[in-house]
């Protein structure tokens, strides 16, 4: 496939030299959080009509997976820029890793709690005595901050919930060992309707709605790196060619999930699927021009802060996020 030599190059450990030398030059190497899929859309597209090379860039995409973490490969030099969720680079930048944001094509959260209705779940009060699946790694702290903020213990019992860790799959639901789920707009909630269950047979409740919602899927480099005005220079291109590829997927977005279908190299992803997560997807991203709104920035932030007594982090991030490139970039 088209990145599959650069991909190899990575695996092998070949990119972090070439990376050194890269601020100078026109290369770009982005690290998905995930494998390759429409959740990523906007930056294969960018790459497919040619948005990358307009600018004068030579783009290279690396597809994620769950035994790669974004802000290692950032931290090592096999990255130039990582997509992540917020929660999870915050948490980083506390620990010691200077990462900063800059900018955030994703403008809602796709993240939600999909349950049984016959548990007779109807609000989140309703959780106290059942089984909850959710995914770890960082990606639980929106949880237990909104179990906080309802009052409900984490630690099982008549009056709090179970918390099942949650493999990046929907079994726990199907099997009946959990009476809710962790799922995605985009993506495991699909997988449930195509295990043959009906909508009328589930209740969900999406973290936009219920207020605890946290940013995803932003574009986030190294701090140090901003210092550097020819690296800036590229991400400022590489922002501005990126969203005009999001804006393009947004509106076309079955010539989007065919694109991506084309740089999967697993050759594990259907069309129906991908052009469904797509549809999803564009709702996600519509109304951002890639700019980070600081009020989304800052609900983020007090979600965090809110999580208990081992919150994701422990006081307000200083420096996380920079408009500078967005600024440029769309002007």
């Amino acid at each position: 496939m088209k990145h599959l030599i650069a991909s190899a190059a990575i695996a092998l450990g070949l990119a972090g030299p070439a990376l050194a030398d890269a601020h100078a030059d026109n290369s770009v190497t982005l690290q998905l959080q995930w494998v390759t899929q429409a959740q990523f859309a906007g930056y294969y597209v960018a790459l497919e009509k040619g948005f990358y090379e307009e600018e004068g860039l030579e783009v290279t995409i690396l597809p994620g997976g769950p035994d790669i973490a974004p802000p290692q490969v950032l931290a090592g030099g096999g990255a130039d820029a990582m997509l992540n969720w917020m929660p999870s680079a915050l948490s980083a930048r506390e620990k010691g890793l200077p990462v900063v944001n800059i900018a955030q094509p994703f403008k809602t959260s796709g993240l939600m709690l999909t349950c049984w209705k016959d548990t007779g779940i109807e609000g989140p009060q309703d959780f106290r005595g059942k089984t909850i699946g959710v995914w770890f790694f960082g990606n639980e702290y929106p949880f237990l901050s909104w179990m906080s903020q309802e009052g409900i213990p984490t630690d099982g019992g008549e009056d709090g919930v179970t918390v099942l860790k949650q493999g990046f799959n929907v079994d726990p639901l199907l099997q009946r060992q959990a009476d809710c789920i962790s799922t995605m707009t985009y993506n495991e909630y699909g997988q449930v309707l195509d295990a043959g269950v009906t909508e009328d047979e589930l209740v969900t409740f999406k973290y936009e709605d219920m207020g605890v919602a946290t940013l995803e899927d932003g574009i986030y480099v190294l701090e140090e790196n901003l210092e550097d005005p020819a690296f800036r220079d590229k991400m400022v291109k590489f922002v501005r060619a990126s969203m005009a590829g999001w804006k393009y997927a947004e509106e076309n977005p079955e010539e989007a999930a065919e694109i991506v279908l084309e740089y999967d190299e697993t050759g594990a992803q259907t069309e129906a699927h991908q052009k469904r997560m797509m549809e999803e997807i564009a709702k996600l991203t519509a109304g951002s021009d890639g700019s980070l709104d600081e009020a989304d920035f800052q609900r983020t932030v007090d979600t965090l802060l809110a999580g208990g007594s081992d919150p994701v982090i422990t006081q307000q991030p200083e420096g996380a996020w920079t408009s500078d490139i967005t600024d440029e970039a769309l002007n």
